[in-house]
């Protein structure tokens, strides 16, 4: 039942992709700064940010608290910073939303996040962490839509902007030009943003935030990648030394052959 529900929830990030990219091409992403991967305190924001901002909405169903000491975090810690009312730290990242409610409020319910870094990826455009820091790097002010909000990277998007007190509110600018495929055509093509109001972040604040969510995201899709990249530099040092150790084992052995 566990693996059904995985595979579920991985088809449903597929598919909300696959909607992102039809709904206008998307634009191009920016690249994730992967450093933060073997940054510590970076995961740790990360998974406050996540906490404070994601799990409102979003469950991480295959993810329990008490995995967070993978990351450097204590017990206590865990318990006394990340833990809502009445959940234990052996239990999954799950949220009391309901559903049918959600689907009302935002016209779909929200994705589980588990694997959503994994399951965003695009060969033509970058790894799924690629595309979740700069989907949420391109929110803007849109009052034709439901919640007030658009996204670049996901044009028409369900989801409002969680995160705004802390980037701000601002507007993208946009300007009709000759498509450069078709002269009697034209083309929707941004321009730039203008900020409305400012955010409790700087703008690269911000971004280094994005980023430790991202980190998270990532390394939630699979804790134990950090592991096993380290045991596979053990694995190519130790066959780099037994390749040497055997090399000169078999000249010594032939030497006296003729």
């Amino acid at each position: 039942m566990m693996f059904k529900k995985l595979i579920a929830t991985l088809l449903i990030g597929l598919g909300l992709a696959g909607g992102a990219q039809a709904a206008g091409g998307g634009i191009e992403w920016d690249k994730f700064p992967r450093e933060k991967m073997t940054d510590t305190a970076a995961l740790q924001n990360g998974a406050k940010l996540f906490v404070n901002y994601c799990l409102n909405c979003h469950s991480a169903a295959f993810m329990r608290y008490n995995r967070l000491r993978d990351i450097g975090l204590t017990e206590a810690q865990i318990k006394g910073n990340l833990l809502f009312a009445g959940d234990k730290v052996g239990e999954t990242m799950k949220v009391s939303l309901d559903p049918k409610q959600a689907k009302d409020w935002f016209g779909a319910t929200p994705p589980d996040l588990t694997v959503i870094a994994r399951s965003r990826a695009d060969a033509s455009k970058g790894s799924g962490a690629d595309y979740l820091y700069t989907y949420m790097r391109t929110f803007y002010r849109d009052e034709t839509k439901a919640t007030g909000w658009n996204n670049l990277a996901f044009p028409s998007v369900a989801m409002p902007h969680a995160m705004w007190e802390l980037q701000g509110q601002r507007v993208a600018k946009f300007a009709d030009e000759p498509d450069p495929h078709d002269h009697n055509k034209t083309v929707h093509v941004f321009k730039g943003y203008e900020q409305l109001t400012p955010g409790k972040l700087t703008p690269a604040q911000y971004d280094e935030a994005v980023a430790d969510l991202v980190a998270y995201l990532q390394w939630m899709g699979e804790p134990a990648q950090g592991e096993r990249f380290r045991l596979g530099v053990l694995v190519l040092l130790f066959l780099s030394v037994f390749t040497v150790f055997a090399w000169r084992l078999n000249a010594s052995y032939w030497k006296d052959v003729k």
